[in-house]
């Protein structure tokens, strides 16, 4: 059994899905506009932001591994300190001069390491030092930048709550209308999403007004016009690509009459 309600198939039927696709579409971009750059502002922030978190996770991790180096330092001073030792009592038990002179060169060997080591010391505390400091200036930053974010984000949803009931009843209304044009054309559908993300101002369709198509002011041919206005087949603006739905008739305006001077 047939549905009491059929699915419209003509091409005035397509084009005046279109229009109110447009005009809903239209009215959605009008909210975004009232919130301006503030949604682009805020993910600038949220990734700034994730971008010093980045940069001080690693200057603490610097940190850390500085630290470990400097144990690792303080372990081979140690282990020299031992071996001096141990090398001292050897000399005591030599039993010629070359392996007094052998142990006399391991001694200076390992003073020479504690000195290295000791240098190493100095020069990685000198670094976390170093480090530390840019880890309180961009934790400065972080906290800096953090309520910027805050304040910017307090701002957004304040705009978002003020439209959000008119945004959703039009989201609604346009899933139901792309449902529509989707089971009449689905090809006229992609196309219309396709050239309207290319459009600076997001006019994909248009009416001819004054004789030029709307969004691009192109003069439309007479011939044309007539065509448009029969909506027996899409007919596309050959400039911008635009689907010119129909023609809107505009009245001139009576100018109003002089006043008559009297002939002398």
């Amino acid at each position: 059994m047939e549905s009491s309600t059929a699915q419209p198939k003509t091409v005035a039927d397509k084009l005046d899905i279109l229009l109110k696709l447009q005009n809903i579409d239209l009215e959605l971009d009008d909210i975004k506009k009232i919130r301006g750059a503030l949604p682009e502002e805020v993910s600038d922030l949220e990734d700034e932001l994730a971008g010093y978190q980045t940069r001080l996770d690693k200057f603490e991790n610097d940190v850390e591994n500085m630290e470990q180096e400097i144990e690792s330092n303080r372990a081979a001073i140690k282990k020299a300190e031992e071996l001096i030792r141990k090398y001292e009592e050897q000399q005591m038990n030599v039993r010629n001069n070359r392996e007094y002179d052998a142990i006399t060169k391991e001694i200076e060997l390992q003073n020479l390491e504690i000195q290295i080591s000791e240098k190493r010391i100095k020069e990685g505390y000198a670094k976390i030092e170093a480090k530390k400091e840019e880890i309180n200036t961009t934790k400065e930053l972080i906290d800096h930048r953090t309520k910027d974010l805050e304040t910017k984000r307090q701002e957004l949803e304040k705009i978002i709550a003020e439209s959000q009931e008119d945004e959703d009843k039009l989201a609604k209304e346009r899933e139901s209308v792309v449902n529509e044009i989707l089971n009449i054309d689905e090809k006229l559908y992609h196309y219309y999403e396709k050239l309207r993300n290319s459009l600076s101002n997001g006019l994909a369709v248009v009416k001819v007004k004054r004789g030029a198509a709307e969004g691009c002011n192109i003069i439309i041919p007479p011939q044309r016009l007539v065509e448009i206005k029969e909506k027996r087949r899409i007919i596309f603006d050959e400039y911008s690509g635009r689907i010119l739905a129909d023609v809107e008739e505009v009245e001139e305006e009576e100018e109003p009459k002089g006043r008559r001077g009297r002939k002398k």
